[in-house]
């Protein structure tokens, strides 16, 4: 489904991504986990255009999309739910989620865009009954739940999740990775990002471990959830012992 070979990005002078190389296949969950700073938006707005890649190939489906504008690869089928969720707060529940389709608008694909609707209103009963409520007054799941079904109004090849549980209570985090499985099951491919290490690698079928730019681990998730220094680093166990010593440089 996606294939990136040999990708650098910079922040001015700053190397933000240094020959990165992955792949998500269709139907997979891909998670990609590091700490802060280590690369791993940059790669999903590099994806998206939001951000120019310096060197590199990304395809969608063995389709060269490197350089396209957002509003193209949104067009060639990437939806992203960008980090912080980045509602229209001014406007309605439904207002969003037409938003999210509005490159089907143009199409007049008025039937089809309804029948994604009541699927986005089963994935997310809440947004139903909030429907004609405008969206800045929701919850902060309500509103990731809302930035997730605009993506998806957009019926995406591949979803970009970044951060899906930033800021929410437990039981949401826990209702939003259900939703991300079930969305894996429907057929929907994702590449997600999460600073939640464990609660990722348990929905997701691998992973890939990002260091300043660089990818140092991948593997299947219940590899990464069994590796002694992912488990230091990110899932919480003897982190101080870990990272002693080690050059990030």
């Amino acid at each position: 489904m996606l294939k990136i070979k040999n990708l650098h990005a910079y922040y001015g002078r700053i190397k933000a991504l240094d020959n990165v190389s992955l792949h998500v296949r269709a139907g997979e969950i891909v998670c990609l986990i590091g700490a802060n700073g280590a690369g791993k938006t940059t790669i999903l707005n590099t994806i998206s255009g939001l951000i120019p890649r310096a060197q590199g190939d990304i395809f969608l489906k063995e389709i060269k999309i490197n350089g396209l504008p957002p509003e193209k690869v949104v067009a060639a089928g990437i939806s992203q739910v960008p980090e912080g969720r980045q509602i229209f707060g001014p406007l309605t529940v439904l207002e969003n989620l037409e938003l999210g389709a509005y490159l089907r608008f143009k199409k007049k694909e008025k039937e089809p865009i309804q029948k994604d609707l009541e699927w986005v209103f089963e994935l997310f009963p809440r947004l139903q009954e909030r429907v004609k409520q405008i969206a800045g007054t929701l919850s902060g799941g309500e509103q990731q739940m809302l930035a997730i079904g605009r993506a998806l109004m957009a019926r995406p090849k591949l979803l970009l999740l970044d951060e899906p549980s930033m800021g929410l209570a437990p039981l949401v985090v826990k209702d939003i990775m259900n939703t991300v499985s079930a969305l894996r099951d429907s057929g929907v491919t994702i590449l997600m990002v999460e600073q939640n290490a464990r609660a990722s690698l348990k929905i997701s079928d691998r992973g890939y471990v990002l260091e300043t730019g660089r990818i140092v681990l991948q593997g299947s998730s219940d590899d990464l959830l069994n590796d002694n220094d992912v488990k230091r680093a990110y899932l919480g166990k003897d982190y101080k012992t870990f990272w002693e010593g080690r050059d990030l440089a």
